[in-house]
């Protein structure tokens, strides 16, 4: 048997005891009598079980100030700024944060969340991974731990949940690139198994149709939310019969990959083609050109999630609210307008 997956179940099983009689043992609990507890320590040092004191602890004393966050992709910085803007809200509160990175699996999702919940944590704020159903969170609701499902919904699931106007946004900036004279406009990015992706592809259609322009599927091009993912979709709409001159990316890492593909074509974005982010990271400003983008502001989405988890938390009921953030459109230089920096802002 292997040392690292030595469980209290097998060291009850090979010691002919109970699990509780083993977490006794454990323990150094006065309830054992020296015969058993003889038995079951040389069952432990017999199969290499190592006795992880320090969670134990947490799991029996510190429940009330854990908060578990589990968001679906680490790699983009979007969500590493969405977790800064958390921890600043639940450090300050005095809660301590296990955050974990689901990689868009729904299996190591669950895996993480039952985790978690052994440790005692008192709420959850999620990112859920595609594929994330209604099922999947059920058992949190049911238990009275509180959760906030931020960017992403999952429908049907009885939780708190906080979204950015994803459709506004997106209208918002074809109208931009429409109003600046591009007529053949593509959506780059993103995988149709998400709403977010339904909505700001949904706006990107809905904008078009206001201009009386056409929204072909050909110039809808799916692929991985990241640098690489856009750097493929430009590749593809820059190959297509009819072109488009500008671009609406999914997200900003999206956005950067398509800008990379632009160059690796001889074309330089914001000049000879317009590109539009999505999300304001903070490298959007800084990039070069600098990424026109619709910005949600991921820090102050984090700080807000977490505010709508301690409230629940403090008012002792799980009593889920629904919360649709406004975004702001930032005109920069990706987009062929200048060096403005003019912001828009977009009602929720």
């Amino acid at each position: 048997m292997s040392r690292n997956r030595v469980t209290v179940v097998d060291i009850a099983r090979a010691a002919g005891v109970s699990k509780s009689t083993v977490s006794l043992v454990l323990q150094a609990s006065p309830l054992v009598n020296e015969t058993t507890r003889a038995r079951v320590n040389a069952t432990i040092r017999e199969l290499g079980y190592v006795y992880n004191r320090g969670a134990a602890n947490l799991r029996q004393s510190a429940s009330s100030r854990i908060i578990g966050i589990v968001v679906n992709d680490l790699t983009n910085s979007f969500f590493a700024e969405l977790a800064v803007g958390m921890d600043m809200v639940m450090q300050s509160a005095g809660y301590v944060q296990f955050l974990s990175n689901s990689g868009e699996s729904v299996d190591r999702q669950r895996e993480v969340i039952a985790s978690m919940r052994e440790h005692g944590i008192s709420g959850l704020i999620l990112s859920p991974a595609r594929g994330t159903q209604a099922a999947d969170l059920k058992p949190l609701s049911e238990s009275g731990i509180p959760v906030v499902a931020v960017v992403r919904n999952v429908v049907g699931a009885k939780v708190s949940t906080l979204f950015s106007d994803n459709h506004t946004g997106a209208m918002e900036a074809v109208h931009h690139l429409i109003a600046l004279g591009h007529r053949r406009i593509a959506f780059l990015g993103g995988t149709p198994d998400t709403t977010v992706f339904t909505e700001r592809s949904q706006g990107w259609r809905d904008a078009l149709a206001q201009a009386g322009l056409d929204a072909p599927e050909e110039r809808l091009i799916g692929s991985s939310a990241s640098r690489a993912g856009g750097a493929v979709a430009i590749a593809q709409a820059l190959a297509l019969a009819e072109p488009p001159t500008a671009a609406l990316c999914f997200n900003d890492a999206a956005a950067f990959g398509a800008c990379d593909g632009l160059r690796s074509k001889g074309r330089e974005p914001g000049r000879d083609f317009a590109v539009v982010g999505f999300d304001d990271v903070i490298e959007a400003e800084t990039a070069v050109p600098a990424l026109t983008t619709v910005s949600v502001d991921p820090q102050a989405m984090g700080r807000r999630a977490a505010q709508m988890l301690l409230k629940q938390i403090n008012a002792g009921r799980v009593e889920p609210e629904a919360i649709v953030s406004s975004v702001r459109l930032v005109v920069r230089e990706s987009c062929g307008a200048g060096r403005t920096g003019e912001e828009k802002r977009v009602s929720a």
